[in-house]
């Protein structure tokens, strides 16, 4: 076993605890990895809640940050000086990577964590560069929209219709309609822009922040709860018990193992794959 002798070093021990690392982000890789099967190990018969379990899972996310920035470098060079959010999403990626890794996959974390830890950067790029959500399937419309009318316009010198679109890409009009609408939505307007353009001093016209109102934080939470409903349907009566227990009593995993004569790793392992049933189900919907 490992514990630490200077900042970020570590060296074996024996008695079964926990190491104390006094600068996680400082363990070299390969300690990292070393360490990373302890702290898994422990985990996985600690009960979550507890200080413990928040020590091993805090820690496991401070050593493994070493992977986000490995993720990272690529976008480097974005131009989009947005370096820090990037690492930060990734620390997302990461953290589900380390919620949902089991030792019993035989496979090394690195390999599991990387495959979440990039996902979640490159959903970042693919969501932030719209201006309001559109689904995928118009986001790559746009990008086929956008090419066939700079194909079009060289060879018609000249804007094409609506309807010459739909012939040169074979669908229907309606389509090409949807697609450019959900176009509008790739770049906004800003919000301090006066509401009449045209005014000979526009400082004294109100601007469209005068006039927006404010999100209400209740409705996502409205539109989520409407579309899990048809979803918690579909689920036997033993996962809509388990989800109401986590979620609507809160409970421990330990406590529903408890209740339910099951031990804390089956029932995470139960909640892993009713999550990501219910996720999956939620992305499709949109």
């Amino acid at each position: 076993m490992l514990v630490p002798t200077q900042a970020g070093s570590v060296a074996a021990r024996t008695d079964g605890v926990l190491p104390r690392i006094t600068d996680p982000q400082r363990v070299a890789p390969r300690d990292a990895r070393e360490l990373s099967k302890l702290f898994f190990d422990r985990l996985q018969v600690l009960e979550e809640g507890t200080e413990e379990y928040q020590y091993a899972r805090n820690t496991l996310i401070e050593i493994n940050q070493s992977l986000v920035h490995y993720a990272a470098k690529r976008y480097r060079n974005s131009g989009d000086g947005q370096l820090d959010d990037v690492i930060q999403v990734g620390t997302i990626g990461l953290i589900k990577a380390i919620d949902r890794f089991e030792l019993s996959r035989e496979v090394e974390f690195t390999s599991f964590a990387i495959p979440y830890i990039v996902g979640e950067i490159k959903r970042f790029f693919r969501d932030t560069t719209w201006s309001v959500h559109v689904p995928r399937r118009l986001q790559e419309l746009r990008i086929t929209l956008a090419k066939s009318m700079e194909e079009l316009a060289g060879s018609l010198d000249r804007d094409p219709t609506v309807g010459e679109l739909a012939v040169h890409l074979g669908m229907s009009e309606e389509e090409v309609i949807e697609g450019l609408v959900a176009a509008n939505g790739y770049t906004a307007g800003s919000l301090d822009m006066p509401i009449d353009a045209d005014q000979d001093s526009p400082s004294s016209s109100p601007n469209y922040a005068d006039i927006t109102g404010g999100l209400d934080p209740g409705m996502e939470l409205v539109e989520n709860l409407h579309a899990l409903a048809p979803l918690l349907a579909t689920l036997d009566d033993r996962d809509r018990t388990i989800i109401s227990l986590r979620f609507g009593q809160e409970m421990t995993q330990a406590e529903i193992g408890r209740h339910l004569g099951l031990s804390q790793m089956h029932i995470s392992r139960i909640l892993n794959r009713i999550l990501a049933k219910l996720r999956a189900g939620m992305l499709t919907e949109k």
